[in-house]
């Protein structure tokens, strides 16, 4: 797999070569909308990672030329925004997917590798997740119990989205951090015990049954 990615943020990009070479793969990168665009033309690539907020043309402006040029390489947006109306934008102009800042390095390489072997089609995702009388819209970033809403951050929401993914399965604090905090975190933080904690009181908090359990020296697992 060859991989174009334009991104200016060095850690990000130092981080992302580093996992790509780690897994064989080839990535050329470029630090600003123009020269990722010349090398988007010029060269040819299984997939584009475009980051949007980009110096002298920002990543809206090259997924467009690109796609009024005739190029159809698959392109995954990261973009640090979560606003629908900036999915929605990446999406009609042309992106075949998108990804929200902070995100997981195995997240990426798998919709990077599905792309390749889909071809250039889009990957086709669910709009809700359900687990039991919960519901959360991956659209709008809104949760609900027994259709009552539930007011949740961005981290709050990634923390459910992983464990609306994989309900009945323990998920470990270490995955826990590297799906919500992606390459920035401390393993020897407490942040995955207070964000649980904060959740915890938001989801069960108010109800009989309770959905978020501990398994102590495990991890934290969604069951009824």
């Amino acid at each position: 797999m060859k991989i174009l990615l334009i991104e200016d943020d060095i850690h990000i990009a130092r981080f992302l070569v580093n996992g790509f070479q780690q897994e064989g793969i080839t990535v050329t990168h470029a630090t600003d909308g123009v020269d990722g665009l010349h090398e988007a033309v010029t060269e040819e690539y299984d997939v584009i990672i475009l980051d949007i907020m980009l110096p002298k043309k920002d990543g809206f402006e090259v997924l467009a030329e690109l796609r009024g040029q005739g190029y159809a390489t698959p392109v995954i947006i990261l973009s640090a925004k979560h606003s629908v109306e900036e999915r929605v934008q990446g999406l009609q102009s042309g992106a075949d997917d998108y990804l929200v800042k902070p995100f997981a390095f195995p997240e990426l390489l798998a919709r990077c590798q599905t792309l390749v072997r889909r071809g250039k089609q889009p990957i086709s995702q669910p709009l809700e997740l359900h687990y039991g009388p919960l519901s959360l819209d991956l659209l709008k970033h809104t949760l609900q119990r027994d259709q009552q809403t539930i007011t949740i951050n961005q981290r709050e929401f990634m923390l459910m989205k992983l464990l609306l993914e994989n309900p009945e399965s323990v998920m470990s604090k270490t995955a826990i951090l590297e799906h919500v905090w992606g390459h920035q975190f401390d393993p020897q933080t407490n942040v995955v015990d207070v964000l649980v904690c904060r959740v915890r009181s938001k989801v069960d908090k108010g109800f009989s049954k309770p959905l978020i359990h501990t398994l102590r020296g495990v991890g934290y697992v969604l069951k009824s």
